[in-house]
């Protein structure tokens, strides 16, 4: 099992609207695709919120052959849309695991 790990660092005006977006639209976007069986979306606690709320969205795939095609044929539009309805208000780091 491959999981997909985004951590998101948003600005708190657009917080809300922004998990709602997540779990609305960009999450079942996602899963539409096919090449993911299941997703979290967490937020970090614990952590420093000067400058924004920390989430974590997980997605879990079968394989590396399923996570390289989301990341050739998917990943560039699904950060355009984030982008578009968002702008520079978030920041993302991504991480690729393996479930051992």
């Amino acid at each position: 099992m491959i999981v997909y790990n985004v951590t998101i660092k948003v600005e708190h005006e657009i917080a809300d609207s922004w998990v709602e977006w997540m779990k609305g639209t960009h999450i079942p976007e996602l899963l539409q695709t096919g090449l993911f069986t299941d997703t979290r979306l967490c937020r970090l606690l614990e952590q420093e919120e000067g400058d924004g709320a920390t989430f974590v969205a997980q997605y879990y795939c079968n394989s590396m052959t399923e996570y390289n095609r989301y990341i050739d044929e998917y990943a560039t539009i699904m950060r355009e849309r984030s982008f578009k309805a968002f702008g520079g208000k978030f920041v993302a780091f991504r991480t690729v695991m393996e479930v051992i």
